[in-house]
């Protein structure tokens, strides 16, 4: 069976209505699961981000803006599954999950970029069904 490597990126904020204790049995329970998850093989190292960064774009560097709030991202992990269905339901065994954070998880894409291939970066206009 072939395995890929999913990144898995950790979204929001902790719910309001949860006690701090509570928030950090699951986070606790998060160390635990993704400890497990390294040494079966089925996670791979990431890390949570700090919420300081820079943007650069052709414009120059700034400090921001950065996404909505409801949009920040916390963190990233890689998951090692057969399928986007799998490592999906390996993420879904997060215990953060139960206090406000979501996960997006997206497969890595292997080949190289081309300007021919329609992908997150391609404007409307050059995509045949929409220019």
């Amino acid at each position: 069976m072939t395995t890929s490597d999913y990144l898995l990126i950790s979204r929001g904020q902790w719910d309001e209505t949860a006690s701090k204790e509570d928030v950090q049995d699951a986070i606790d329970r998060f160390y635990a699961w993704y400890e497990r998850g390294v040494a079966e093989g089925v996670l791979k190292p990431g890390s949570r981000l700090e919420n300081r960064g820079k943007q650069v774009s052709r414009d120059g560097i700034t400090d921001g803006p950065f996404a909505e709030a409801k949009e920040l991202v916390g963190g990233y992990w890689f998951i090692v599954a057969d399928s986007l269905d799998a490592a999906a339901r390996i993420a879904a065994e997060n215990p953060c999950l139960d206090y406000g954070l979501t996960l997006e998880i997206r497969p890595l894409e292997a080949a190289r970029a081309r300007a021919q291939d329609v992908t997150n970066e391609t404007p409307p206009a050059w995509r045949p069904d929409e220019g």
